[in-house]
């Protein structure tokens, strides 16, 4: 059985998490439409400031798809178009989802695995995770829906390493190429993890979902427009800034609210 798909909210911060540990929660392809829909779920609300996601377990993040239903799923060229466009539709969900996103990863995190991680803004990992992509020993290949998002994360070189080697790299070989930005010891990743989603969910919403958005959009290689940056000016005079000034203000000197 692949995994269930679960939201789990305790506001400010939600968890989606592949619950499927029996078999390194891999995704079928009604998996892959759940995560979609599990993303744009979040993305719409007020009450969510970070979004985490994770595997169960503790053995393993998520090997991605689940191969061994492909002869059922992905068999025919038409079977083959759903699939692809249900991976696709999540991996978007995820890098559209307008809150920052965290992968806290657990052990191993390959093929499908590693697009998703590769898809949220922060990943961290344990010092025992692995990471790698090893379809060219099945004869399989990623779309580019799957490529889009690990090119973009680490460039040609790095991904064309992984996908030609077929090798697993560790957490430290991840860190150094840029795939993940924190290593913490297996025992404390998942603290670590949340306490970093904590740490964003404390800043101002609004201003953190501005610079994810600035920040993707500087990724497109077309020039920002003068609207663009008139949006970027308004965006300056937010509610954010107001509550955040008066909020560091009042630690500083805490007379200052009164003034």
């Amino acid at each position: 059985m692949s995994s269930e798909v679960h939201i789990e909210v305790t506001t400010p911060i939600a968890t989606v998490r592949l619950d499927g540990p029996d078999r390194h929660n891999v995704l079928d392809v009604r998996g892959w439409r759940a995560l979609a829909a599990a993303f744009d779920e979040l993305s719409e609300r007020e009450d969510v400031a970070c979004v985490a996601m994770c595997g169960t377990g503790g053995q393993a993040f998520s090997a991605g798809s689940d191969i061994g239903g492909f002869a059922k799923e992905r068999e025919t060229l038409d079977q083959v178009r759903g699939y692809s466009a249900a991976i696709g539709s999540a991996l978007e969900s995820i890098q559209s989802c307008k809150q920052p996103t965290v992968a806290i990863i657990e052990g191993i995190c390959v093929g499908g695995g590693l697009e998703i991680a590769a898809c949220c803004d922060l990943r961290v990992c344990g010092e025992s995770s692995r990471f790698g992509a090893p379809i060219n020993r099945l004869g399989l290949t990623m779309s580019y829906d799957e490529l889009q998002p690990l090119v973009r994360l680490l460039g040609p070189s790095p991904v064309l390493e992984l996908l030609l080697s077929g090798e697993l790299i560790g957490a430290e070989r991840a860190r150094t190429v840029g795939l993940v930005n924190r290593v913490h010891p297996d025992s404390a990743v998942v603290e670590h993890g949340y306490g970093l989603a904590a740490r964003i969910a404390a800043g101002a919403p609004l201003v953190n979902r501005w610079h994810k958005r600035f920040v993707r959009r500087l990724l497109d290689p077309t020039p920002v427009t003068e609207a663009e940056r008139e949006e970027a000016h308004a965006a300056f005079a937010t509610a954010d800034y107001r509550e955040g000034r008066l909020a560091f203000l009042e630690k500083r000197e805490p007379r200052f609210r009164g003034e």
